[in-house]
């Protein structure tokens, strides 16, 4: 027997389908599940370690539909963020920008414009293409694994950076023919579809008919596309509007990322969005969505610029904001008509708050809005101050968002769910430490707003569907044995605003391919998680 054989005894089994509890044993065998039922078969238990369920929930492991943990994983063994809130697959290359494809050009820029995001850790990042990131997750970390399992999506800024550079302008037919070529690859290689980052430059530049094209591609292949689409504020219903024409005219499965509403412009119109979701779904697009169950949003502090402003890169940036006249006419667009950057909303500086820096002399901003930190300097002329003293490195948290939209979405038949976790910077959103936890704890155990198997559901057996496996997800003999034993009396976020790296509570065990990875609430030494990739045919 291998030393990662168990057997799970008296578990309230949520199996991730929906469906009743039911109590039961289940043997892993060779990180598979190997049986389940009342009296099991000898072959599969004698030997085995056994593990008394005691009460506790068992669940398929909880899929992370939108995660930034492409150099987490081969950098932190511990991972507790993640491990921690019961997460065994994370779906990366997220909104448009990651870390592959990419030549010797665009890595160190792909570096540095996603630092906010990813931080700098020290990575032996010795790939370009998609199948060779996946194979270095394989390879992990010191050749032996990651923490959990990752899945990817080829981004689409990258492969236009690749292609075209920072240009805002269409593709030439050969910049188009070298980005699908690029799609191809990466969905040869097992990427699971194509993310957008429609408000990050240089994704934002693409039209509707480059998006297309590309899908088009992303579709033959059964992937998806999940576009963080172009506005969550003044323009969010037109943006959602244009992703679901996408789907149609492409031919290709929608997954809408961290869908949601910000903004007193949107407040109480979730039911407008979900009415496009049901409508596209009766006309057979296949749509699905995820959300985080926080209000505020966070991302790069350079995200709130005008897309115009970064054209050419960062190094263009630099010298648009030493020229008077053109540094005017950003902060103009900041704080009067609203950037595309800012989802077309005017500066709410009292609500934007600087979540991290990469300059550790200027820590001191950490924590404080932009309107508190820039004192009696105009907030927008402290800002544009601050990403030049920072070198874009600086983290937002936007505390823009709506209680009643979050809860009318995440009740949806597609909703599916997701942290969004960003993990580098000072003052992360606690969503990355408690996002599954939250969902359990307090929209479900508190508010009722599903049962424990609905919500189980919607964290597992949902986003293995959408993503098209047909070995994850479930708690079904023969899975892989991605599993979570959690209290439901207990198990809540403690992550915090003013703590957010604190780990969840009421999740004592978690498995990953069979190997006991938290244990009694505590990291083991296990790094069993590999690469997913896309199931072919």
């Amino acid at each position: 027997m291998s030393p990662n054989d168990f057997v799970v005894r008296g578990a309230e089994i949520a199996d991730g389908t929906g469906a009743p509890r039911y109590r039961a044993d289940v043997a892993v065998r060779d990180g598979r599940i190997a049986g389940i039922g009342e009296r099991l078969d000898d072959a599969v238990t004698i030997g085995a370690a056994v593990i008394d369920a005691g009460g506790l929930v068992l669940s398929p492991g909880f899929i992370d539909m939108h995660a930034h943990s492409e150099l987490a994983v081969l950098a932190d063994h511990d991972h507790l963020a993640k491990l921690g809130q019961g997460v065994t697959l994370e779906v990366l290359g997220q909104d448009g920008l990651s870390y592959a494809p990419v030549d010797d050009t665009t890595a160190p820029q792909m570096r540095e414009a996603i630092a906010a995001w990813n931080g700098r850790p020290e990575v032996d990042a010795d790939w370009r293409t998609v199948g060779e990131y996946l194979d270095r997750l394989d390879r992990g970390i010191d050749g032996r694994g990651i923490p959990v399992n990752a899945a990817y999506l080829v981004p689409h800024g990258t492969v236009r950076m690749l292609a075209m550079g920072w240009d805002d302008r269409p593709p030439a037919p050969a910049e188009l023919d070298a980005m699908r070529a690029q799609v191809v690859q990466g969905m040869e290689a097992g990427a699971f579809g194509l993310s957008a980052g429609l408000s990050y430059t240089p994704g934002m530049y693409a039209d509707t008919a480059e998006l297309v094209a590309l899908c088009e591609v992303v579709a033959r292949y059964g992937g998806y596309f999940g576009p963080h689409q172009r506005s969550y504020g003044a323009g969010a219903m037109e943006g959602y509007a244009e992703m679901i024409r996408i789907g149609r005219e492409a031919g290709c499965a929608l997954h809408l990322a961290h869908a949601t509403l910000n903004y007193e412009v949107n407040a109480g119109r979730a039911a407008e969005l979900l009415k496009l979701v049901d409508e596209a779904l009766d006309e057979g697009v296949q749509v699905s969505l995820d959300t985080y169950p926080y209000l505020p949003g966070m991302t790069m502090l350079a995200a709130l610029l005008p897309s115009w402003s970064l054209a050419g890169g960062y190094g263009a940036l630099r010298e648009r904001l030493q020229d008077p006249g053109t540094r005017a006419r950003i902060v103009h667009e900041l704080d009067v008509t609203g950037t595309d950057g800012a989802n077309g909303v005017p500066g709410h500086w009292e609500r934007y708050e600087i979540a991290g820096v990469a300059n550790p002399e200027l820590r001191g901003y950490v924590g404080r809005t932009v309107a508190e930190a820039a004192g009696e300097q105009r907030p927008a002329e402290f800002y544009l101050d601050l990403l030049l003293r920072d070198d874009f490195g600086a983290g937002l948290l936007m505390h823009v968002g709506n209680e009643e939209n979050v809860r009318a979405i995440m009740r949806h038949r597609v909703h599916t769910g997701s942290s969004d976790g960003v993990l580098a910077g000072d003052k992360i959103h606690p969503r990355a430490w408690g996002s599954f936890a939250r969902y359990l704890g307090h929209y479900t155990r508190e508010l009722e707003l599903f049962s424990i198997e609905e919500c189980v559901a919607h964290l597992s057996g949902r986003p293995a569907a959408v993503l098209g496996l047909n070995d994850r997800g479930l708690v079904k003999e023969g899975y892989a044995a991605d599993l979570v034993l959690f209290d439901p009396a207990t198990v809540d976020a403690r992550s915090t605003f003013a703590e957010p790296r604190r780990q969840a509570a009421g999740i004592p065990y978690v498995f990953v391919n069979g190997a006991l990875s938290i244990d009694d609430g505590h990291r083991t030494e296990a790094l069993a998680g590999r690469s997913v990739r896309r199931p072919r045919g």
